[in-house]
Parts: structure tokens; C-alpha cells; sequence
């Protein structure tokens, strides 16, 4: 019996080395949507942190906020005050200003593109494309047509056929021009009264005979009374929003 079990073993002997096989067409893939088509969470994020960090770029050049931050500046010049209301507070107001005036704006993308997007009914670059166009139409509203040949004839390109053709590298620069302008002018009507108190105040006391007395320390009452006489920041917040409808 262990004779034949030997003899069975060194005749069956090990098998030959096996050559190798052809290559598959195969190939790296990266699966950038979950099991139900949405987005994956790596990817939300690193679109949200991507968002986060041009936020503030896009909220000085594509947003109110410019236009409504120089105007309360002015505001706070024309009355003399150098730190009251602070910078922080000017800049609180008008970042929740420019929320209540894009809110139709944010809406129309949240609802054409981030919810599509989360969904995973469109792609990435669907979803910026439906983004910008809310944005665009906005800020083309706003822009004047002087300012928008100007950059157009800066950058050396043909004029557009219609709005739609703007670029947003043409259109973003024509509307600040246009937002500066436009707050110059609410400026400068703000600050012709408190000019005018100024003036007053200061021929007054030259007629007194009092010119050791800066007319600063005495009209500067009389402008904060006005002001508030006439609800101040009421009227301007009122003019602010009112210009974008």
C-alpha cells in the first residue's frame, strides 16, 4: 500500500509554470456621485470650502454689498463721525442689507442649481452655468450700458449682440463701475445738507468773532438732531433697497 501511494506520487509530478495572460481593457475610474446618482459628501465639501474661500471676492464684485458699504460710509463722514457707527457695524449692516436685496437672487440659484445639483439630476458644470444666470441678469440690471462699452473697449473685443453674450470677465468690472457711481450720487445728496449746517455754523461764529471755536465741536449737535429728526438711516436704508427694484 505505501509502495503503490510513492509510486502514484513521483509519477503525477508538479505542474509546469503558466504563462501570463493578456491584458484587460480595463481602467481607473473615480465615482464622483453615490449609489443613488446624488453627489458625494467628499465632493459637496470640497465644493462648499471651494465656495467659502472666493466668498468674499464674490461678495464685494458681484453683490449690493459695495454700493450700500460706501454709502453708509459717506453717510458717516457727512456727520462728522470718524468711529461711531464702527466698521464692523457699517459692515454688518450692509452685508445683511445686501442678503434682504439678493434674496430673490440666492433663491432662483438655490432652486435652478444647488437643489438640482444635490439631487444628482445635473452635473457640476450644469450647476455653475444655472448659477451664474441669476447673478448675471441681476447685475446687468444694474449696469449701465456706458460703463459696459467702456470695459468692452478696454479689453479690445467686438460688442456684444445682446445681453446674453456678456462675459461675466466684462460684465463684473462694468458693474462695480456702475455701483461706485450710482453710490457717489446717493452720496453726495447725503451729504448736501450736513455741508449746509456746516456753512452755517461756521458763519456764525465768525460773525460772533468766535474763530478760536472749531465749528465742528458746534455743528455737529445740530447735525446729529436733524438726522435723527428725520429718521436718517430709515431713509437711506429705504433709498438703498430701493434702488435695485
Amino acid at each position: 500500500m505505501i509502495t503503490a501511494l510513492l509510486t502514484a506520487g513521483a509519477a503525477a509530478g508538479p505542474a509546469g509554470p503558466v504563462g501570463p495572460t493578456a491584458p484587460s481593457g480595463g481602467g481607473l475610474t473615480v465615482a464622483v456621485n453615490g449609489i443613488d446618482g446624488t453627489p458625494s459628501t467628499s465632493i459637496v465639501l470640497i465644493l462648499a470650502i471651494t465656495l467659502l474661500s472666493v466668498a468674499p471676492a464674490m461678495l464685494l464684485m458681484m453683490t449690493a454689498f459695495t454700493k450700500i458699504m460706501v454709502v453708509l460710509s459717506i453717510t458717516r463722514n457727512a456727520l462728522g463721525l470718524q468711529g461711531v457707527p464702527p466698521n464692523q457695524v457699517l459692515a454688518g449692516l450692509a452685508l445683511f442689507l445686501s442678503l434682504f436685496v439678493m434674496a430673490p437672487v440666492i433663491t432662483q440659484i438655490n432652486a435652478d442649481a444647488v437643489q438640482p445639483f444635490l439631487h444628482g439630476t445635473i452635473t457640476q458644470t450644469q450647476m455653475f452655468e444655472a448659477a451664474a444666470e441669476p447673478l448675471k441678469q441681476f447685475m446687468l440690471h444694474q449696469t449701465r450700458q456706458q460703463d459696459l462699452a467702456l470695459i468692452t473697449r478696454a479689453a479690445d473685443r467686438p460688442n456684444p449682440a445682446n445681453p446674453a453674450d456678456v462675459p461675466l470677465t466684462t460684465l463684473i468690472p462694468a458693474f462695480v463701475l456702475s455701483e461706485l457711481r450710482a453710490a457717489f450720487i446717493i452720496g453726495f445728496v447725503v451729504y448736501i445738507p450736513f455741508l449746509v449746517i456746516d456753512i452755517v455754523v461756521s458763519s456764525g461764529l465768525m460773525a460772533m468773532g468766535m474763530m478760536m471755536l472749531p465749528p465742528v465741536t458746534v455743528s455737529l449737535p445740530f447735525k446729529l438732531l436733524l438726522f435723527v429728526m428725520v429718521n436718517g438711516w430709515g431713509l437711506i436704508v429705504t433709498a438703498l433697497v430701493g434702488s435695485y427694484r
